[in-house]
């Protein structure tokens, strides 16, 4: 509930000229935000327990919470009433869907709890397609992907998610398991890869407002997927931190260039009350990714490899990388097929009489 928001109160708390900026600097401090995990993560599992990386989180929330009532503005969307049958039909499919996903790897693609989830989520995604399509007012208006800028860039958010937390996932235990680093060694080592957003989504962001979020967005996504496909190749049983090193390094730049751009496209590809909608299919589309990249990956890796030694491992995450690489690309591809800037700003801007989106895909 919180993600999709933080992007739309930004949105209407800044002037569109300087939104790329802000959504760079939005980029920046989640940058931070993913760069400390690992390494918070890893002192608490490696010095208290495990179970304390849940335990953090109520004192940073209750901190929080009366700073945000207090100093956030607020913002309203349509007014339109809550949407609850697509609100069942939408929460139970994507929960049957990631169910079978992040157990399909451990039960077996064939369980009958898995295939329950799979078949019963898609079922209740596809009723609420066909309930959104004809609802007087659905929670995401099917219309919204009659545009080419909503739905190239949503499309490129599922497929970037889907190849970088598959390799993630990998990478890290690839970095413990197989290299022999404690988990706080191996949170310091991804730095490169997770840190790069906050030194370069801000200048992502200033990019975007200047030539347009579609090549900045693509150029990082194609340069996500070579960091991937040259760390598939590097990677060995015993491989130095040297010779990684490039690879996280051109990942996390391609991953900075993607975060505040694609944000700016979310929601400028839409009318100003539409936002938060936008924001939060967009955010819902980026968990599907990831836990499919996650069930994908971890499939991948067990067809060609296993935990029983060093190389093994090896054996199995290289085709995972590869076909991350490859997912990540594609992702690259939809960037590619996104308006251009001033098309998309057009498409979104209110018209008269009708909305300018019904006409979106002419």
């Amino acid at each position: 509930m919180m993600m999709p928001l933080t992007l739309t109160l930004l949105t209407a708390a800044v002037p569109a000229a300087k939104r790329g900026m802000a959504y760079g600097i939005w980029g920046a401090v989640n940058g931070l935000a993913v760069a400390s995990g690992p390494l918070v993560g890893g002192t608490l599992t490696e010095h208290i327990s495990w179970q304390w990386i849940f335990w953090l989180n109520v004192p940073l929330g209750l901190v929080l919470l009366p700073l945000a009532r207090l100093r956030l503005a607020e913002s309203h969307g349509t007014g339109a009433p809550l949407d609850i049958p697509g609100t069942l039909l939408a929460s139970g499919g994507l929960f049957g869907i990631v169910y079978g996903l992040v157990r399909g790897p451990v039960d077996g693609w064939t369980g009958s709890l898995v295939l329950t989830g799979l078949f019963a989520g898609s079922a209740l995604l596809a009723g609420f397609v066909l309930y959104s399509a004809r609802a007087a007012n659905p929670m995401l208006p099917m219309r919204l992907f009659r545009s080419r800028a909503f739905s190239g860039i949503n499309a490129a958010s599922l497929l970037m998610f889907l190849g970088m937390f598959g390799s993630i996932f990998l990478l890290s235990q690839y970095m413990q398991g197989v290299l022999g680093y404690s988990p706080t060694e191996a949170g310091l080592r991804m730095l490169p890869w997770t840190g790069m957003p906050m030194l370069v989504a801000p200048i992502a962001g200033i990019l975007a407002d200047r030539v347009g979020g579609r090549p900045v967005v693509a150029a990082g996504l194609f340069l996500q997927a070579l960091g991937l496909a040259y760390m598939s190749v590097v990677a060995t049983a015993d491989a130095s931190y040297a010779a990684q090193l490039p690879a996280l390094i051109v990942s996390g730049i391609g991953m900075a260039l993607f975060f505040a751009p694609a944000s700016h496209l979310v929601m400028s590809s839409v009318r100003p009350q539409e936002q938060g909608i936008a924001s939060g299919a967009n955010n819902a589309l980026r968990e599907v990714g990831g836990a499919l990249g996650i069930a994908v990956m971890a499939s991948i890796f067990a067809a060609q490899g296993g935990y029983e030694t060093g190389q093994t491992f090896v054996d199995g995450m290289r085709p995972a990388l590869v076909t991350g690489a490859a997912v990540v690309a594609a992702a690259g591809v939809a960037a590619l097929l996104i308006p251009t800037r001033r098309r998309v700003e057009r498409q979104a801007a209110p018209a008269e009489p009708a909305p300018v989106l019904e006409t979106a895909s002419h």
